[in-house]
């Protein structure tokens, strides 16, 4: 497939600074600005970096800018016990690592928060079909959490894997989940991924009522995934009536952030529930998104012979690889036309805003040409001279970047910034990518920024 160069429309919210809260934990925190990335793994799930433990984590989340991060895989045994003995009670619903672990990292006052989370593996039939769905757990306590996974425990292996798998259907999940805690998050996960996804193409619903019958009406929130942003979900009118939400499900501390959500309210569980309940614009600020063609399921193909198209390609085939007559795997684009009842572009009434970034360290990666030690170390020195990942990606002013990390850096940020990049999507397991476009920083914008 050859390359093209895209613009991508950022949709930017009016921004706001705040204060940064205090280290002492029980301190009430007024009204906000929170980032959450609520949709992690540790060490103990499949295919993850062994350096994604506790300490770690908190110490990437606050190199990020993040507020509140997710704990992930609480079902998990071993990971259950060191939440359990690392972690203490915070502000209402959250938690935050003990001081005498934290101190040897070196964190400033700015301690992220945790909030208990865990994503499930669902594989069961219905309707003469099999289904794979993924789904992400919150709760605030770790009363509720560890009544779940004893409950879980009953009906499938919690030992082997972080994202455990179960059985189980997706409405006797929600029984259960509910039944525990009413102010329990059943969010459904990364929601069009192929393979595993409720309205995946390989083995997903056409809609959240089939898939969760009477439980619907507690669902009020799903994940885009990394292969869809809010713009693409805006054309599946069933999707109005919840929050469409983003989280990074990282493998490994530094993919912390490259998806979140940014709300205004006080540092509690009940302020980023009720925000993505009510999904008041007030509350729920915008969401920081992957560019979904980056997503590795983004457009239709086979990754066999290196194959990509539009879902329109793929119709005019019928869905069969012209190399092999085997069925392409579809993508995320074209399930979300198959599911759209709006054309592309429109934008529903309320519609919570996004921001659309590459992380930094790919950005300084590709400006500099290489990975390693020197570009790790210049990534370091950016945020430790301007604040956090998030303010050099989205705050920082051209003179602040060019006067840290030099013109080129500042010019590839502004070009991210402003959807000036180049698109090479992904698909069928390949991830895609999207290059900064280089070349000097303009005069110019040293004097109209």
């Amino acid at each position: 497939m050859q390359q093209s160069q895209v613009k991508v429309k950022i949709l930017t919210p009016p921004t706001t600074q705040f204060e940064v809260p205090p280290s002492a934990c029980r301190v009430r925190i007024s009204t906000m600005k929170l980032v959450c990335d609520l949709h992690i793994h540790s060490k103990y799930a499949r295919a993850t970096s062994p350096r994604s433990d506790l300490e770690t984590l908190e110490q990437f989340a606050w190199q990020k800018g993040v507020n509140v991060l997710g704990t992930g895989d609480f079902t998990h045994p071993a990971w259950f016990k060191e939440i359990s003995q690392k972690l203490e009670p915070a502000e209402r619903g959250l938690y935050v690592l003990k001081s005498q672990i934290t101190n040897k990292f070196q964190i400033p006052n700015s301690k992220p928060r945790f909030l208990l989370s865990v994503e499930v593996s669902l594989i069961y039939k219905k309707s003469d079909k099999v289904r794979k769905i993924h789904h992400l757990i919150m709760v605030p306590s770790l009363k509720e959490a560890d009544e779940i996974r004893k409950h879980l425990a009953k009906v499938g292996n919690i030992d082997s894997d972080g994202r455990p798998i179960f059985g189980l259907s997706s409405e006797k999940l929600a029984e259960l989940v509910f039944g525990v805690s009413e102010k329990a998050m059943l969010i459904p996960a990364h929601i069009w991924t192929p393979w595993f996804a409720i309205f995946g193409s390989k083995s997903g619903f056409d809609s959240l009522e089939e898939c969760f019958e009477k439980w619907t009406p507690k669902i009020f929130a799903i994940e885009t995934g990394l292969s869809s942003d809010p713009q693409m979900n805006w054309m599946v009118k069933s999707l109005d009536n919840v929050a469409i939400t983003s989280n990074s499900d990282c493998h490994s501390p530094e993919k912390i952030m490259r998806e979140a959500n940014v709300i205004e309210g006080d540092l509690s569980y009940e302020a980023i529930y009720n925000a993505f309940k009510t999904r008041d614009p007030k509350k729920f600020l915008y969401t920081i998104e992957f560019f979904p063609e980056e997503g590795k399921y983004h457009l239709d193909g086979h990754r066999d012979h290196k194959y990509s198209i539009t879902p329109d390609e793929t119709k005019k085939l019928r869905g069969v690889c012209p190399f092999d007559g085997r069925a392409l795997t579809v993508g995320v684009l074209h399930r979300v036309h198959d599911l759209a009842t709006r054309q592309e572009g429109e934008k529903p009434k309320g519609a919570i805003p996004f921001k659309g970034f590459i992380p930094l360290q790919e950005i300084i990666e590709q400006v500099k040409q290489s990975k390693g030690k020197a570009t790790k170390e210049l990534y370091t020195a950016l945020v430790q001279t301007l604040g956090t990942e998030l303010y050099v990606l989205e705050s920082a002013t051209v003179d602040e970047l060019a006067k840290a990390s030099g013109e080129d850096i500042a010019k590839a940020v502004l070009d991210v910034r402003e959807g000036r990049v180049k698109i090479i999507p992904g698909y069928d397991g390949e991830f895609g990518k999207i290059e900064v476009l280089g070349g000097p920083l303009p005069e110019k914008q040293h004097k109209l920024f």
